[in-house]
């Protein structure tokens, strides 16, 4: 075969894979700049997403900052950003006002702990039941470590944390304790990484962070200094086998996917536009529900199913 012909099929191949991996075929011609703002639990997602973007389309820009749900949707509605990052279920004052929410990926909330937490094989073997925490960050009728754990004798006070940016982790965690995000207790802290970062200082700490902020994704295990504090679901006092899958980021994550992590916090991640998606903004999200999808699972979240992701894509028309 020729120098000529060997290029051909080279082409050819190319053009193949591009329309196998993204759906359609691309469109070089696509340039410009697409402004998205919201929340740190799509965050790393969306920043994967955007570099390949633009990787297949180099003439297209994309702006991408976090900042919480709360900001990405003022952002969007007030017209500052093309597209917002949302991490809850978008109100209906929000539908109102246009907001127009397109799913995108799963992911979920976690209670953390500090590893140096006084009673932390307790919580390891017991687990915590939603009572309990809704005792610690509703009603503040539990105060020590020992009244968690049935151990009267530890009288270690537990150091509560919550966000103190309007956000979709606080908005998802209050809501799997029946209330709302002004309803929790604690020291406020801004970000994912903040409250992470607090928790990890504080032995006596506790909080919740989006999954991506609770586990290394290199590793697949918490960050140094964390431990993810194991819900018992069935609140029978311990954490049984079928409950035991928060060592490992993977385990987790085939619990959220099979529905064994409750639903909150588990939960749909969205991109918003205002009205409807347009133009560059519209074919960038054609592409996550598409060819977009294949980064997930490496980047730490879940897929829709083949169902929702169709169902999603309607919304597009």
């Amino acid at each position: 075969m020729n120098k000529r012909g060997t290029i051909l099929i080279a082409i050819i191949l190319v053009i193949l894979t591009a329309t196998f991996a993204y759906g359609y075929f691309p469109n070089q011609d696509l340039e410009g700049t697409i402004k998205v703002s919201g929340a740190w639990a799509l965050y790393p997602m969306m920043v994967e997403w955007a570099e390949e973007f633009q990787r297949i389309y180099p003439k297209v820009r994309i702006d991408l900052s976090a900042g919480g749900a709360g900001k990405g949707m003022t952002d969007v509605l007030g017209g500052l950003v093309d597209m917002g990052m949302i991490s809850r279920e978008i109100y209906p004052e929000e539908i109102q006002r246009g907001a127009l929410g397109v799913a995108v990926c799963k992911d979920a909330v976690v209670p953390t702990v500090n590893k140096g937490n006084p009673v932390l094989n307790d919580l390891l073997t017991r687990g915590i039941k939603r009572r309990t925490f809704m005792d610690v960050w509703v009603s503040g009728n539990v105060t020590s470590w020992g009244e968690v754990v049935g151990r009267p004798e530890v009288k270690a006070k537990i150091h509560v944390y919550t966000r103190s940016d309007a956000c979709g982790a606080a908005e998802t965690w209050a809501n799997y304790l029946r209330c709302r995000q002004e309803g929790l207790l604690g020291v406020g802290v801004y970000g994912d990484p903040g409250l992470a970062e607090a928790v990890k200082n504080d032995p006596f700490g506790i909080g919740f962070n989006n999954l991506n902020y609770a586990y290394d994704n290199s590793t697949g295990k918490p960050i140094e200094g964390l431990m993810v504090a194991p819900i018992d679901l069935n609140a029978n006092g311990q954490v049984d086998e079928n409950e035991n899958f928060y060592d490992t980021k993977a385990k987790l994550l085939e619990a959220i996917a099979t529905g064994v992590y409750p639903s909150p916090p588990a939960r749909d991640l969205y991109v918003v536009a205002k009205g409807e998606f347009k133009g560059l903004a519209k074919e960038f999200v054609k592409w996550i529900l598409t060819g977009g999808q294949q980064h997930v699972s490496q980047t730490g979240y879940i897929q829709l199913s083949k169902e929702k992701l169709a169902e999603e894509l309607k919304k597009l028309s």
